[in-house]
C-alpha cells in the first residue's frame, strides 16, 4: 500500500499546476473527434493518446518514469482547463486532486486511457475500451457529478472544502 505522504511526494511538483490557471499553456491544443454535451453545453470530446510505446509491462524502470512525468503533465493540464471550461473548481486541500491525477496518469500509461482511479473495476482494460468511466465521465459530462472529487461544483463543493 503507498501511502498519501509518498503519492504528494511524487506529485509535489504538479501542485503548482493544479492552483495555477494558466499552467502548461505551451502545450498544442488536444485533439478532438466529436462533440458531447456537458452540462448543456457542447464541447468537442478530447481523443486519448496512449503515452506508452509499448506494453507498459515491458518498459524499463527509465522509460515508465518518462512515460510517467508526460502523463502527468498531461492529465494536469487537462484537468486545468477542464475545470476553466466547466465553471468546476479543485477541493482546497490540494492532495485530493493531487492523487486523482496521479491515478488518472496511471491508467494513461497502462491502459492509454485516462479511466477513473476512484472505482473498483473486474476488468480495466474493458472498461477504459467501453469509455464511460474514462475521465471526464459520463456521470461528470451529463450531470457535472465527480464522485472522485476532482471536478467540485457548487452544488457538492462543500464536502471537500472546510
Amino acid at each position: 500500500m503507498i501511502s498519501l505522504t509518498k503519492v504528494l511526494a511524487t506529485c509535489s511538483p504538479f501542485l503548482w499546476a493544479i492552483s495555477s490557471t494558466n499552467a502548461f499553456t505551451s502545450q498544442p491544443p488536444p485533439r478532438t473527434a466529436s462533440r458531447v454535451l456537458v452540462g448543456g453545453i457542447e464541447e468537442p470530446r478530447t481523443t486519448t493518446r496512449c503515452f506508452a510505446k509499448k506494453n507498459s509491462a515491458d518498459m524499463t524502470d527509465e522509460e515508465r518514469e518518462v512515460a510517467m512525468d508526460k502523463a502527468l503533465k498531461a492529465m494536469t493540464a487537462f484537468s486545468n482547463k477542464y475545470t476553466t471550461n466547466t465553471g468546476t473548481y479543485y477541493c482546497e486541500d490540494k492532495g485530493i486532486p493531487a492523487v486523482v491525477i496521479k491515478g488518472l496518469a496511471e491508467h494513461k500509461v497502462t491502459l492509454g486511457t485516462p479511466l477513473c482511479p476512484c472505482r473498483f473495476y473486474e476488468d480495466k482494460e474493458k472498461e477504459a475500451k467501453e469509455g464511460y468511466w474514462n475521465c471526464p465521465c459520463a456521470p461528470m459530462r451529463e450531470r457535472h457529478e465527480c464522485h472522485c472529487m476532482l471536478f467540485l461544483t457548487e452544488e457538492n463543493g462543500e464536502l471537500c472544502n472546510v
